[in-house]
């Protein structure tokens, strides 16, 4: 890399001198873990995404197995989960105690499809109750939800939606854009603001319903499956003092839970962050129309994943398909060359399937449409502190490293 040159990850946060001073005020104040700051990000959100509700928790993959366990999902049911997806969205799925069905995906934009998801339907009868299914939002862009929550109602599914790559993507459905997490076509809808995520908490994740009663299921699991609610109490023996009140200190713990729970410390920051969002937001896509024009002189050996209709993305990733064969190269080695010229890139995701641990356990057919994706995905850098002469560069670097002899 040549000196005097930054280096441009596939993605990072934007910290901001509002977003050290909003962390700095919660930890001057009282409460450093379930305090107001936490029930204010959720409120954010929730207004964000036009969600019924939110309960924000320590990460997108402890909002998955949150969701999971709220709807009943466990031992005896069967999910159906794309193969191109982050590792937790089947692995929330197995930590409930279901089993996993791997469903194919388009080969030009990892997206589950409602052809893919009748054929893993199939396969999954076989082997149990299928109980839910569990469309992945990739790079930014969503999965056919109208098409899917009509499946999922014809064959009696749950819907959880995994949206930790599509905070503030939307869906145009009658003339509306419907915001991701809205959970019009699902039960559920999932959130992840890890660094590289539009909006930071540091590690946080948020889990909407549709079925607030749910929710509160939600809240409670987080926290150890502890209540302080009285009217919800079972045993009044305990609960209730001489005088006919309730104990100051009682509480019951009614289910089984965890501790999943979201600080003020990192609702600060996401609550700091979740002002900035539209501008956050509309960086990025102006970032990949950049990208999107600059890369149209590389077709058909590179080109960018393709948009779908009626979807205003924000794009969580830039993701390019590159016909490696045809350009006479390999991904190592152009990954290699944009890394020596100060350029990060990645690969989202190695289909889950072929993970030692999911192979030795789940038989999954040859799944064409994931691995013409995986082979061809590679992510370039896309981050909202970028400007457009670093995508100038990247596409400079990318051409050379894919037609380097």
């Amino acid at each position: 890399m040549s000196e005097n040159r930054t280096f441009l990850p596939y993605g990072r946060q934007w910290i901001g001198d509002d977003d050290v001073a909003a962390v700095a005020a919660v930890l001057h104040s009282d409460f450093l873990t379930t305090g107001p700051t936490v029930g204010a990000f959720e409120a954010g959100l929730r207004e964000r995404v036009g969600a019924a509700g939110i309960v924000a928790c320590s990460s997108g993959t402890a909002a998955l197995h949150l969701a999971y366990l709220a709807l009943d999902i466990g031992p005896g049911d069967v999910v159906i989960v794309p193969a191109i997806t982050f590792m937790a969205t089947a692995n929330a799925a197995a930590l409930a105690g279901a089993d996993v069905v791997f469903a194919d995906v388009d080969a030009d934009t990892g997206l589950l499809t409602i052809e893919s998801l009748g054929r893993a339907m199939t396969r999954a009868e076989t082997i149990g109750r299928v109980r839910a299914v569990a469309p992945v939002h990739l790079n930014g862009l969503c999965a056919p939800m109208a098409e899917i929550g009509d499946f999922a109602r014809e064959h009696g599914l749950l819907v959880v939606e995994d949206a930790c790559h599509a905070l503030g993507s939307t869906i145009e459905e009658n003339g509306i854009d419907v915001p991701v997490g809205a959970c019009s076509h699902s039960d559920a809808a999932v959130f992840s603001f890890h660094p590289v995520k539009t909006i930071a908490m540091g590690e946080g994740g948020a889990v909407a319903m549709r079925d607030v009663g749910r929710l509160e299921l939600v809240r409670r699991l987080s926290s150890h499956g502890i209540t302080r609610d009285a009217m919800t109490f079972e045993r009044l023996d305990l609960a209730r003092a001489a005088d006919d009140g309730v104990n100051p200190w009682y509480h019951e713990m009614q289910n089984l839970g965890l501790n999943y729970r979201a600080s003020d410390i990192h609702c600060a920051l996401g609550l700091s962050q979740l002002g900035k969002f539209d501008d956050f937001a509309a960086r990025r896509r102006a970032l990949v129309a950049r990208y999107r024009d600059a890369l149209a002189p590389l077709a058909p050996h590179v080109r960018p994943v393709p948009a779908a209709p009626k979807q205003d993305p924000v794009w969580h990733l830039m993701p390019v398909l590159i016909d490696f064969d045809a350009a006479g190269t390999d991904r190592k080695t152009v990954m290699d060359r944009l890394r020596h010229e100060g350029i990060g890139t990645q690969v989202h995701y190695i289909p889950v399937p072929w993970q030692p641990y999911w192979a030795a356990r789940v038989q999954t057919p040859e799944l064409p449409g994931a691995k013409r994706y995986y082979e061809r995905v590679l992510s370039l850098p896309l981050f909202a502190q970028m400007e457009s002469a670093d995508v100038d560069r990247v596409v400079s670097s990318l051409t050379r490293a894919v037609t380097k002899a």
